[in-house]
């Protein structure tokens, strides 16, 4: 079997969105918030487009990648750079196909954009994996290691507290036994912010009780001094995890968090290849690895990250849900579960592949299931639906 072509399209979504309102998610522009005045500083963290990858093979197997990084740039890197390296290949040689990919465009590609179209390939090429041996994908990494995948509900953004109240009570009933939320004020909103952010977190244990774990986000909107002051105010809420509370970069101050032991630290959304991974685990920077498989570099190099994170019995909860973590999760008992994103409304963009694939599995119960009898991923593309998308070939 070989492989005969690779289709990029980048999908922008030009249909309606909802407007954050002040205050929506900290983030690493909040530093910058004093010279911007008037900006809207998480425009640069809300994205509307997304990549979609077909690889076809000369067996009539079409695997299905995508990614959600600057997919115009990721959609140029692999045209460019990555597509002429796998025409005429095997794609069952997916490592040494991984390991082409990555020294080929080793002075540019290391992290960021290269790697995220890397990933996006690399997915595609496991989904073909799936479909030529009739399997799905989760059962070629391992197999079943859970009978369903609990998953905790993503959103939670900040807003007015009896609106943030009655999501979490509607998360609650709909039987989730997790959630997440999001920070809304860091460093540059002094003390006063510092209030309103536990206000957040206040409000949501109120509602769901001590049964229910809770995790919060600051999404790289913190810096080490404003977390270590954060960290005891949050403390008698339970915390399940703080999640990203200083850059990706700023490794010591992930180390120097997690040793006051206080709040367990979670990272490694916007970490890549097993190489940083190896430095946060060796480092003991973290108690949650979270990288996401659509940017770290494929199934190829999560699957190697799980099982690195297992060594160090540190738990993997990967960014984002989507099939391409969901198979990850299934397949290692060290991924007790995963994250998962409500459809809604578009809003901030991670909403985007439910209206632009079809047999994302559906939360029922704080719970989600991957089939036995679905080859590959388990995806198909909506090609109907991207009517309410521009589309770039």
């Amino acid at each position: 079997m070989k492989i005969i072509d690779i289709r990029t399209r980048v999908v922008e979504w030009h249909g309606p969105t909802v407007p954050p309102l002040p205050h929506f998610c900290t983030n690493p522009m909040d530093l910058l918030a004093d010279v911007l005045s008037g900006a809207d500083a998480m425009a640069g963290f809300r994205f509307h487009g997304w990549l979609i990858v077909e690889v076809a093979t000369d067996a009539g197997h079409v695997g299905i990648g995508n990614a959600a990084l600057a997919p115009r740039l990721t959609k140029q890197t692999i045209d460019l750079y990555l597509k002429p390296l796998l025409i005429g290949a095997d794609p069952f040689d997916v490592e040494f196909l991984w390991q082409h990919m990555y020294r080929k465009t080793m002075a540019f590609g290391r992290k960021g954009v290269g790697m995220t179209a890397i990933s996006a390939v690399d997915i595609a090429l496991w989904d073909i994996l799936g479909k030529a041996t009739g399997q799905p994908v989760f059962r070629l990494l391992g197999g079943r290691t859970k009978r369903t995948i609990p998953v905790y509900a993503s959103r939670l953004y900040s807003q007015p507290l009896d609106s943030l109240s009655s999501e979490a009570k509607k998360y609650k009933e709909e039987g989730y036994r997790a959630m997440k939320l999001r920070f809304g004020w860091g460093p540059a909103d002094g003390a006063a912010g510092m209030q309103k952010n536990v206000d957040l977190v206040r409000t949501v244990r109120q509602v769901v009780g001590d049964g229910v774990d809770i995790m919060a986000d600051a999404y790289m909107g913190w810096n080490l001094d404003y977390a270590r002051r954060m960290l005891p105010l949050l403390e008698p809420f339970n915390l399940r995890w703080l999640e990203e509370p200083v850059i990706p970069d700023d490794l010591h101050g992930y180390v120097a968090l997690k040793s006051l032991g206080r709040i367990p630290i979670a990272g490694g959304e916007h970490g890549f290849t097993q190489y940083e991974f190896r430095d946060l685990l060796e480092a003991r920077a973290v108690d949650y690895i979270q990288f996401d498989t659509n940017r770290v570099g494929g199934i190829t190099q999560a699957r190697k990250i799980s099982a690195m994170a297992e060594s160090f019995a540190v738990p993997v909860v990967p960014h984002a849900g989507q099939m391409h973590n969901y198979h990850i999760v299934m397949a290692s008992l060290n991924s007790p579960m995963a994250e998962y994103f409500p459809r809604v409304d578009v809003e901030v963009g991670n909403e985007l592949f439910w209206y632009i694939f079809d047999g994302e599995p559906v939360a029922k119960n704080g719970a989600i299931d991957l089939r036995d009898d679905v080859p590959g991923l388990g995806l198909k593309i909506n090609e109907g639906a991207l009517g309410k998308f521009t589309v770039i070939e």
